[in-house]
């Protein structure tokens, strides 16, 4: 790796393993009645301050600025570099010292109230995590402490781009961010549902939110990314092309955010008892599998259930359904994190799972809806600076830019210090310290004492700081402080190229048609040359695609910094289709049945799915439901009208023969069998549909994944969906 090597020694500091009891003055327990238990622990350290899931924001240009004006500071002080923080060393810390980074910074964070500036549309719900495996000789986290250990959580899953009132299916990264309520304080792993990101530093983060959310002159496109601003964005950043491949991908439309992935995304490091460091990277990986939907599934989603997402996770934990995760980790020691072909301070970048092996060290099982969205939803704070013990930070840029502008976030959107005293923010162990006041502050402390050292005795001393506390990893830093980039943060494309060629043909196809629909957003044309002339570095087939669903003549491939690395082996761990899940539960089939259909037939599909742990949506023309073949009244869930097939992972289609005839006179009922087959799901037809198919211009006749749906084959319909769709369906005939 052209880089000097990490100054990073492990030293033999011991730390002490005596947990001694924290004070407890000034003292919120805040327990929830519901919290799991929490194992006797060693008595906690003073916790950390906690704060929510957004970055910063960005310093606004004042009226009459031109074209070539010279850059400054609000204060009127020229800026020599945007592009990069202040820091010790090429590869070292960013400074606190850097004002014009603070300032930029510290604009952004407060350019919205109350609604955050990004990851605005939020849904949240609370959980237990589970240790599956005793990680006590890497970290001295108690959390991960002893095997069966139990910890309340709270999830909040979210878009980024758009605002709290945008729909759920936008194509977008999306939060992934969990509060840990540690018997050692509040930890945060606050990530997304990809791995990487669009950029390395920092100073660069309220620029690329300005670019991607509604351009200012006129306040839209709301929740997109598909417009000159975001592109032109990426064409002038090519440490963002890697990022767009994975939001190009059916990664950004998630079926369900119990479906899809959540990565910590920046390198951190776990630090066991006695002071040696391991570098880790964190992984959520969805029990059920990972799914997507098509574009234009996504699409029609949104008009027809805008809220697609939180119905979802509302409506499966409320039903016993609920959705599981393991926590993973990368573990890479010195030696093996410089021997990489990238830089792990990098963000831009993952470590393949080919090289570094994933280890499965918990389960976190999310079972309990919010009692208030504002109160739990909206007021939770996260902070990528929110660790414990035995859990401490690298130098990456970003992660050091973003610790610092999540807590001065909270100052804008919850108006106060004492957050922390919010019930879903408040850590569920002692707290002890001497800051007494602020706005809404809940407590009444006693005494005289509000600093330290103090020469008071009993309880008007107060807390102290002990050994056994939060110790943070004696690195060894040096170096200038200058404005720069590492050498090993300068290839932008070799990874890039690794997750194009890791995709399956039918993802490549996804891949292309979105850079092409997005780009075609784009009034400026120079804008889709650049993007195709960057493109062209990660892989010729690639650029030569989306030039020519364009109209656009190839052009030269932009200059990369280093040379492109073109013997990085492909990593199967990248494609979602390479392994899909291997089975229905927690899905669901929308049943369209009408007056006289074969009650033989929905109960044994009904039986089979249930069995499969799936969820089975009566559809009927009414509302009030159908008489069966038996003279049974079937009541149903929803409105034809009012339920299309993109709502569901699969249909089965029943009428009756005068059902049929009467649903093929029906636009709702031919748009129901049109979208399901056209976005590749599979279709149970029974034996009298077929005139409503061919009426849609439907040819299931023939297609593998249009069985006919009898009481006797259900059990085989239930087993053939566990695949979800069928893309080598012909579309074309």
């Amino acid at each position: 790796m052209p880089t000097a090597k990490r100054a990073t020694k492990k030293t033999a500091a011991k730390t002490s393993t005596a947990k001694k009891a924290t004070a407890t003055a000034a003292t919120s327990t805040a327990a929830s009645a519901n919290a799991p238990a929490i194992e006797p622990a060693t008595p906690p350290a003073t916790p950390p301050q906690s704060t929510p899931d957004t970055l910063g924001a960005g310093g606004e240009l004042h009226q009459g600025v031109q074209d070539g004006d010279r850059m400054t500071t609000a204060q009127g002080i020229p800026v020599s570099d945007n592009e990069n923080s202040l820091r010790a060393g090429d590869r070292g810390p960013t400074l606190l010292e850097d004002f014009a980074m603070r300032e930029k910074i510290f604009a952004f964070d407060h350019e919205r109230i109350p609604e955050r500036v990004v990851h605005a549309r939020g849904y949240g719900a609370h959980g237990t995590f589970e240790c599956t495996k005793d990680l006590s000789d890497i970290t001295a986290a108690h959390v991960l402490g002893a095997k069966g250990r139990r910890t309340e959580a709270f999830v909040r899953f979210s878009t980024v781009a758009g605002s709290k009132g945008s729909f759920d299916l936008a194509r977008d990264v999306r939060g992934f961010a969990v509060k840990l309520y540690t018997a050692e304080g509040n930890w945060d792993i606050v990530g997304n549902n990809i791995p990487v990101f669009f950029i390395q530093d920092a100073i660069k983060f309220p620029d690329l939110v300005h670019a991607v959310k509604e351009e200012p002159d006129r306040a839209f496109p709301q929740a997109q990314s598909a417009h000159d601003n975001f592109w032109d964005f990426v064409a002038h950043m090519p440490e963002s092309t890697h990022m767009t491949l994975w939001q190009m991908s059916d990664r950004a439309i998630p079926r369900s955010f119990r479906f899809m992935d959540g990565f910590g995304v920046h390198t951190f490091r776990f630090v066991n008892e006695a002071g040696e460091s391991t570098f880790v990277k964190f992984h959520w990986r969805p029990l059920l599998g990972k799914q997507s939907v098509v574009w234009n599934e996504a699409v029609k989603i949104n008009g027809a259930d805008p809220d697609f997402h939180r119905r979802d996770l509302w409506n499966a934990i409320n039903s016993g359904d609920l959705p599981q995760w393991d926590l993973a980790v990368q573990l890479i020691d010195e030696k093996t994190a410089d021997a990489l072909p990238f830089d792990i301070l990098d963000p831009t970048k993952i470590i393949p799972e080919e090289d570094v092996p994933l280890q499965v060290v918990g389960r976190l099982t999310l079972d309990r809806v919010v009692d208030n969205d504002f109160a739990e939803t909206e007021q939770v704070a996260f902070c990528t600076a929110n660790v414990v013990p035995g859990v401490d930070f690298t130098n990456d840029p970003l992660l050091q830019g973003r610790n610092f502008s999540y807590l001065d976030t909270q100052l804008s959107r919850l108006g106060t210090p004492n957050f922390t005293k919010l019930p879903v923010n408040a850590p569920r162990c002692p707290v002890a310290h001497f800051q007494r006041d602020g706005q809404m502050q809940t407590d009444i402390p006693s005494g005289p004492t509000n600093y330290e050292p103090n020469g008071h005795t009993g309880a008007d001393r107060g807390p102290r700081a002990q050994d056994a506390s939060f110790l943070t990893f004696p690195q060894e830093v040096q170096g200038e402080k200058r404005r720069i980039r590492a050498e090993s943060f300068a290839d932008h494309y070799s990874q890039a190229r690794v997750f194009w060629e890791s995709q399956t043909p039918v993802e490549q196809e996804h891949i292309v048609d979105a850079y092409v629909f997005e780009l075609s957003k784009c009034v400026d044309p120079t804008i889709r040359r650049d993007v195709v002339a960057n493109l062209r570095n990660v892989h010729e087939d690639l650029a030569t695609q989306v030039a020519d669903g364009l109209g656009l003549e190839l052009p030269p491939a932009s200059k990369p910094f280093v040379p492109v690395r073109t013997d990085l082996p492909p990593s199967p761990a990248l494609s979602m289709l390479a392994s899909p899940p291997d089975t229905f539960e927690g899905r669901r089939l929308g049943l369209l049945v009408t007056d006289g259909t074969d009650a033989a037939v929905v109960k044994a599909v009904q039986k089979a799915f249930e069995a499969a742990k799936a969820t089975v949506t009566i559809i009927a023309p009414k509302v009030g439901g159908v008489t069966l073949s038996d003279g049974k009244k079937l009541p149903a869930d929803e409105l034809l009208k009012g339920a299309p097939s993109v709502l569901f992972d699969a249909v089965a289609v029943v009428p009756s023969a005068d059902g049929a005839v009467e649903l093929a006179k029906d636009p709702a009922a031919k748009d129901f069998v049109n979208d399901a087959f056209n976005h590749y799901k599979f279709i149970g037809v029974g034996a009298d549909a077929l005139p409503l198919f061919e009426e849609a211009g439907v040819p299931v006749e023939g297609d593998p994944a249009s069985p006919q749906l009898t009481a006797k084959s259900a059990k085989d319909f239930v087993k053939a969906v566990a695949a979800l769709r069928y893309w080598d369906r012909d579309l074309t005939s």
